[in-house]
């Protein structure tokens, strides 16, 4: 009976250790092999497994910096201060000298004793005028003239050509008295959500925010978005006070929005803590998040089974297989996987970042699926061993 038993118990244990069988043990995800699986089949599932290493976290790093206000900047050769425009709505005021005799905008004068005296050189400053739909504003003896689209300086020399042959040699200066066109709104979490004019000063970023009376919030949660021809950009804000080259100029028509996105990711499997943990906009790397959630449990976890789950933009790796699948918003599923029994992973993990709503998942060991197993079988075992004791000792009896 003795020797039956051992050999139930045996063959019993080899059957449940078996990869079908194993998934009848409770766990809290899947196994480093499970995972690994995906992998084969990268065909048809779509996913793509890849190990994170300082190659890949480079990449990753790369394809960050490239969404920054300083290359885009840089990509719209806007490193020198853009040129300021009027528009329709904006409200403009010319002036006009002549060279005396002047003979158009001025006449001269008969004094009381008969003698003819020309007068000073002032200016004529007509009435401010405010530019119409089509870009039009009108002056005297030049009629309808298209200024909507230039600088101040264009509207200058375009009426000062028009005056030529008209007026004697004509000197003339536009002043932009209220500004419409040229504006930036912001809004979000500012003390005062505003539509900033934009001067000659060439505000930066940080300008229209100072303008808006400031943030709300904690600087280091906060995110800057900006909305210009139809893109939209985003960046913390700490890092653009801490970076000035990330502190762009403001063009007209941008909408700056502060927005306070508390960035969080989740951790689950054999990690201390098993929740989602909020971090900084600024971001923070995989060795920080590991340390956040009170890092692997040394009993359960299995250091060459921590994997980081996340949709990847197509745009930011050079794939090593062609992704099968690309989510509407051109994102990829991936599975980062990292060997921690590795010590030259740890420097990886320094580096590679971790995003907002990606799933940090720490598989348990392969030998805590077999605790799991042998506390189960002396669950089941147990009774059958107590009958047969007693069964022995009725027969003696």
């Amino acid at each position: 009976m003795k020797h039956r038993l051992l050999f139930s118990i045996l063959l019993t244990l080899v059957v449940a250790t078996t990869p079908g069988c194993a998934s009848f043990l409770p766990s809290s995800g899947p196994t480093r092999g499970n995972v690994e699986k995906v992998e084969k089949n990268n065909v048809s599932s779509g996913i793509q497994v890849l190990d994170v290493n300082r190659d890949l976290t480079q990449e990753l790093l790369a394809a960050r910096h490239n969404v920054t206000f300083a290359a885009l900047a840089l990509s719209e050769k806007d490193l020198a201060t853009p040129s300021q425009v009027v528009g329709p709505g904006d409200v403009i005021e010319i002036s006009i000298w002549e060279t005396p005799p002047a003979t158009l905008f001025s006449s001269s004068v008969t004094s009381p004793d008969g003698t003819t005296v020309q007068p000073g050189v002032t200016p004529t400053t007509f009435p401010a005028q405010q530019i119409n739909a089509e870009g039009l504003v009108s002056v005297p003896f030049i009629g309808a003239v298209p200024v909507g689209g230039m600088t101040l300086r264009q509207i200058e020399r375009t009426v000062q050509e028009r005056l030529k042959g008209k007026a004697n040699s004509p000197q003339v200066v536009v002043r932009r008295v209220i500004n419409t066109s040229s504006t930036v709104t912001v809004v979000g979490e500012v003390n005062k959500s505003s539509l900033i004019p934009l001067t000659p000063k060439h505000e930066r970023l940080l300008d229209v925010l100072a303008a808006s009376e400031g943030v709300k919030q904690e600087v280091s949660k906060l995110t800057v978005q900006l909305t210009r021809g139809g893109h939209v950009y985003a960046m913390p804000l700490e890092e653009v006070i801490r970076d000035n080259t990330q502190n762009i100029y403001a063009h007209p028509g941008d909408v700056v929005t502060v927005l306070y996105q508390p960035l969080s990711f989740t951790a689950l499997g054999a990690t201390a803590k098993n929740a989602e943990i909020s971090f900084e906009a600024k971001g923070i790397n995989l060795a920080q998040a590991l340390a956040r959630v009170g890092g692997l449990q040394n009993a359960l976890a299995n250091a060459k089974g921590v994997f980081i789950f996340r949709y990847e933009p197509l745009d930011n790796l050079h794939w090593p297989n062609r992704p099968s699948v690309i989510t509407p918003e051109n994102t990829v599923p991936v599975v980062y996987r990292v060997d921690l029994s590795d010590a030259s992973s740890f420097f990886a993990a320094q580096s590679f970042p971790i995003r907002d709503k990606d799933v940090l998942y720490v598989a348990t060991a392969p030998s805590v699926q077999l605790s799991k197993f042998l506390s189960l079988l002396g669950q089941v075992v147990s009774p059958t061993m107590s009958t047969s004791v007693q069964v022995r000792t009725l027969t003696r009896e």
